[in-house]
């Protein structure tokens, strides 16, 4: 049965939740507003029953009736940029779903920028509000907090709304939001596979005596649904304590459906608990980047697609560049084993393993498919490759997937320059990964497809 929404928050770790939390607009405005109110309780206190306007001399003072009038066109100007904002924040989210993605939109929501305009103006709004509500019910005729603090938090409203134009300005630009998918996924993987999975990964020879002596059992999945997330550290403690190994059946992100295995288990007698291992491993509708590589890919790779309809080449470049970034740091982090041990060095927990040319397909495949005879776009694919392999070790598969793709272009007519490119970017993908006689034949493929 899937949980309910509020409950599968008490499932997850810490770093999920946050994650998670921050994918939402509510918390970060109810923090602001709980503020506001803490305000407006201090405000009334300051100027109701402390009379500090006594201590002050009578210039600074407002009357009561100029306090009402000040706070209550305060309240609508503060409505009017909050209506100006939140005009703003929707041309925004649909600007991003049509041109780019509508994965992108917790993208852009989760960022703090958007997260505190939002919270600063309802916080500013609620402020302003019972401050009105407090005078409307009071025959107190002088003030000084309660004029100056509702003029203070409007003018940071103000304030605020200019900097949240060009907030969005900024971050609707291709190389930002390129840039800003990246440097998400390139978290994922600092704190999934180095941080949470590194410190449990063998290194070298390990002990595996149970698999060795018992065939395995195997959980099925209680709902369909993609695998968003494992607590791998967890995990491995637990089946440390239980003396057990288990195995996943499915990668993050991979979409299961119920009933189908998760994971199988070997034990060493009966001290498996079904329900503590399935709570450690969550499945759910949508993908997320938590602990997903993939996901990550998938995104830049829509907005480079969506741009090769639009025809727009700046962004096919710029994406392909963040790409090409983010296959270097994948192919240094899946080059380690899959196997995750104790602390004893016994055998644990295994893993689904991808290899590089899984995430070559999933990147530069995809594009390839969708660029058609467009050999510009080719081009910039296999300069792409020639950077990976200087600076990857993945040098077999690297070459693989740009002989395929050049051979893929031998049914199309091509003009002498962009043919050239082609060669040229081929060539030095084979220097690079060491198998110039085979860029030999590649060229005597490619030959008759250009104009001379």
């Amino acid at each position: 049965m899937q949980k309910p929404a509020i409950s599968k928050y008490f499932h997850m770790t810490k770093r999920e939740r946050r994650i998670e939390l921050n994918q939402t607009l509510w918390l970060m405005p109810l923090r602001y507003i709980l503020v506001a109110i803490l305000l407006s309780g201090l405000s009334v206190m300051m100027d109701v029953f402390w009379d500090v306007h006594r201590y002050l001399p009578d210039t600074m003072v407002f009357t009561g009736e100029a306090t009402r009038l000040l706070v209550t066109t305060l309240i609508g100007g503060v409505l009017t940029l909050s209506a100006f904002t939140i005009n703003s924040l929707l041309v925004a989210l649909t600007t991003l779903s049509g041109q780019f993605s509508s994965r992108m939109l917790l993208n852009f929501i989760s960022v703090p920028p958007t997260q505190h305009v939002m919270g600063i103006f309802n916080g500013t709004f609620i402020y302003v509000l019972l401050n009105i509500l407090f005078l409307s019910n009071n025959g107190n005729e002088a003030y000084f907090i309660i004029p100056v603090g509702s003029v203070v938090v409007t003018f940071v409203a103000a304030i605020t709304f200019v900097y949240f134009v060009n907030h969005v300005s900024t971050w609707l630009q291709v190389h930002n939001i390129s840039s800003n998918m990246k440097s998400t996924t390139s978290r994922t993987i600092r704190t999934s596979l180095v941080e949470e999975i590194g410190k449990h990964r063998a290194e070298g020879e390990y002990i595996d005596k149970i698999t060795e002596r018992k065939g395995p059992k195997t959980i099925y999945s209680g709902v369909s649904g993609h695998l968003q997330s494992v607590n791998f550290s967890k995990i491995v403690e637990e089946a440390c304590k239980d003396n057990i190994v288990i195995k996943l059946r499915a990668s993050i992100g991979q979409y299961i459906l119920e009933d189908t295995p998760l994971f199988d288990y070997w034990e060493d007698g009966n001290n498996f608990r079904e329900k503590k291992y399935k709570q450690l491993v969550r499945v759910d509708e949508k993908k997320t980047e938590i602990q997903d590589l993939e996901y990550g890919l998938e995104k830049l790779v829509e907005v480079s697609v969506k741009a090769l309809g639009n025809n727009d080449p700046l962004t096919v470049n710029n994406t392909l560049y963040q790409i090409t970034d983010l296959l270097k740091e994948i192919s240094r982090a899946t080059s380690f084993s899959p196997i995750l041990v104790d602390s004893q060095n016994h055998v644990r927990l295994k893993l689904m393993h991808e290899d590089f040319d899984y995430f070559l397909f999933k990147s530069y495949g995809y594009i390839r498919e969708y660029a058609g005879e467009n050999s510009t776009v080719i081009i910039t694919i296999l300069e792409m490759l020639s950077l990976l392999a200087q600076a990857t070790d993945n040098h077999e598969k690297i070459w693989e997937f740009a002989e395929e793709t050049v051979k893929g272009f031998r049914e199309h007519t091509m003009y002498r320059s962009n043919g050239d490119y082609v060669l040229e970017h081929l060539y030095e993908v084979a220097r690079h990964t060491g198998q110039m006689e085979a860029y030999s034949n590649s060229q005597e493929l490619l030959t008759p497809s250009i104009q001379y």
